[in-house]
């Protein structure tokens, strides 16, 4: 089994696991490679270098002597993926998927004709711009297909 590192065209980064080099060309030739956070299918290849374990693990450093700092680091862009990727599937979990009747539906909650809930669903920007005229906000969430469907 090969690990390789991944990236979209839109510079996402992950992993894909494959049964060798060239089960990872096949299947990219064939678009059936995605990005877990954008669903581009167009996906390239990283450098990446093998991992060593040499077994020359160091003792860690006893830094109680050193003066503290305070410090700040900017979050990984894996972390960032991670936590975006989290929010999206809370958001799944938490409504109801009405489908192409998005707009109808909201407009019954809008207007108390239906139970107040959230929910998610396709509307076209002049549909979601009728329903911001009506005082319905709305946001555009776009969901990779990966999340689309269970987790394997």
């Amino acid at each position: 089994m090969k690990v390789l590192d991944l990236r979209c065209a839109h510079g996402h980064g992950f992993e894909g696991w494959f049964g060798s080099d060239d089960d990872f060309v096949d299947q990219n030739g064939r678009g059936l490679i995605e990005c877990p956070m954008c669903g581009d299918r167009v996906v390239t290849r990283m450098p990446s270098a093998p991992r060593l374990n040499l077994s020359g693990a160091r003792a860690p450093r006893d830094d109680a002597a050193e003066p503290t700092t305070q410090t700040a680091v900017a979050p990984a862009a894996g972390d960032l993926q991670a936590a975006w990727l989290a929010a999206a599937r809370a958001v799944l979990a938490r409504t109801e998927d009405v489908g192409e009747r998005f707009a109808e539906e909201a407009r019954r909650i809008h207007y108390g004709e239906s139970e107040n809930r959230g929910i998610r669903g396709q509307v076209s920007s002049e549909e979601r711009e009728a329903l911001r005229d009506e005082g319905i906000e709305t946001f555009a969430l776009p969901l990779p297909a990966a999340l689309k469907d269970p987790l394997q």
